[in-house]
């Protein structure tokens, strides 16, 4: 197909940028590519195109991602209205661990590591615990919101024991990757945005050394005591992620810590049970859907044991969480079928071909980081990024000999900058609603930092590509 190959993610990253509708976008760009393969016939395009939709479905892989991804609603959905979320705030508090400006840090950082089932649970659990803790010590609603995102996509993203690497790992096999599991862990350790993102933020909470705006941020608290600036607007939500306990139940860590560690201590049993006893070669997409249902059914039976809700409203709000998340779950569908497209128009080893020409190979990793960063930051989606770019940088591995490890961490890296920073990102308005903070205010105290990350990520990648 030639140039024309080029068009369909193309015309989907233009549009996305422009309209701000990713979904709408990769459609659109979905519809175009099997209109050029239809020689022209947008009727025949649009016929094709739904059933390249609907094909994605063929694949066991990508039906249980998508399952799951709409499942973890219903997850986060029974850990808060089982007063579990509540009761691990209040187990915390009740400890008496957290006395000066640094402990609290700390606490959030570390809450942020250890809940990496789901970036959603991250950044609303940390907020939820931190939010009374720093109000009190007088930390500023923006830093609060820094340390939940900071450690909710760059940390979720270097675990491939989750909803995250099952992704990854699907888009991978797309490519026709044999070993997608075992791409995706050697490409963590040069996934250098995300670990030096995590590593900033655990500096700042350290130090106690902030700069830009943030540093302005904190002076106000520390001296007038304003956790928020004054007219500043915090974000108030009253979407699936932000459920109150049910009426008169008794708040219970227990209610949320057993179903996330039953969903983390599935995924390696999963991966050898698949794998035939093999923990490398098990598949990552059948063990993360085990494991969430696992977890699912596990906080349905504990709260039905302890009388919290009959069966009748654990259906009821499963659903409801299943319902909250589909938005996530449709994006994938078309994630998917967007890179079954640009297979079908060669859009990758064209560009690869084109590009090998002119570009010497250890440049490739560097640019396909801009390029991800750039449509993430716009776009406001790290999962729709990969989506586009991993379709067109991985065949440029093999017919360029560039580094396929160093190349997936800077496609992966690209699409957490956007999801981390982006003002239009679930993540980042996610952080500012759980730490109640003005969400502008929270974008623009983050950013620096996350630039910062963003531009030792590229000199590491320019310099690794260049000597390997």
């Amino acid at each position: 197909m030639g140039w024309l190959s080029i068009l369909p993610p193309l015309i989907a990253i233009i549009l996305a940028i422009w309209t701000k509708q990713v979904f709408i976008s990769l459609f659109f760009g979905i519809w175009l590519g099997w209109t050029i393969l239809g020689n022209g016939n947008p009727l025949a395009g649009l016929a094709e195109a739904l059933e390249c939709c609907i094909r994605v479905f063929r694949d066991g892989g990508n039906t249980k991602v998508i399952a799951f991804s709409a499942m973890v609603g219903a997850l986060i959905a029974f850990t808060q209205y089982s007063g579990g979320v509540q009761g691990f705030i209040d187990w915390i508090l009740g400890k008496g661990l957290v006395k000066s400006r640094r402990s609290a840090g700390l606490l959030a950082f570390l809450i942020g590591l250890a809940i990496f089932v789901e970036s959603s649970i991250t950044c609303l659990v940390t907020g939820a615990i931190s939010r009374p803790i720093f109000d009190k010590l007088k930390i500023s609603r923006e830093k609060l919101a820094y340390i939940c995102d900071s450690t909710s996509a760059p940390v979720c993203i270097m675990i491939p024991l989750n909803g995250w690497g099952a992704f990854v790992m699907g888009l991978l096999a797309a490519q026709s990757i044999e070993q997608p599991f075992i791409t995706l862990l050697r490409s963590l350790a040069f996934n250098f945005y995300a670990i030096l993102a995590i590593a900033v933020v655990l500096l700042v909470v350290l130090t106690g050394k902030d700069i830009g705006p943030m540093a302005a941020a904190e002076k106000r608290a520390r001296q007038e005591g304003k956790v928020l600036r004054d007219g500043a607007e915090p974000v108030v939500s009253t979407e699936i992620i932000a459920i109150d306990p049910k009426p008169g139940v008794p708040y219970r860590a227990i209610n949320m810590l057993l179903p996330i560690a039953v969903m983390v201590l599935m995924m390696p049993v999963g991966l050898l049970i698949t794998g035939n006893g093999d923990f490398m070669k098990g598949s990552g997409s059948t063990s993360v859907f085990w494991a969430v249902l696992a977890a699912i059914l596990t906080g349905g039976l504990l709260y039905r044991l302890q009388g919290i809700m009959k069966l009748r409203e654990l259906v009821d709000l499963f659903f409801k969480g299943l319902g909250g998340l589909m938005p996530l779950a449709l994006l994938m569908m078309l994630a998917f079928a967007i890179g079954d497209t640009c297979k079908e128009l060669g859009t990758g080893p064209f560009v690869a071909n084109l590009a090998r020409a002119w570009l010497n190979p250890g440049f490739v990793p560097a640019i396909l980081f801009v390029v991800s960063c750039f449509i993430a930051f716009s776009t406001g989606t790290s999962w729709g990024t990969f989506a586009i770019m991993i379709p067109i940088g991985i065949p440029m591995v093999g017919l360029m000999d560039a580094n396929l490890y160093l190349t997936t961490a800077a496609i992966l890296g690209g699409g957490v900058f956007g999801d981390h920073c982006s003002p239009i990102s679930d993540t980042t308005i996610i952080a500012s609603m759980a730490s109640a903070s003005d969400h502008i205010d929270h974008v623009r105290t983050q950013l620096p930092y996350a630039l910062l990350a963003a531009a030792a990520a590229l000199m590491l990648y320019l310099t690794i590509g260049i000597l390997s």
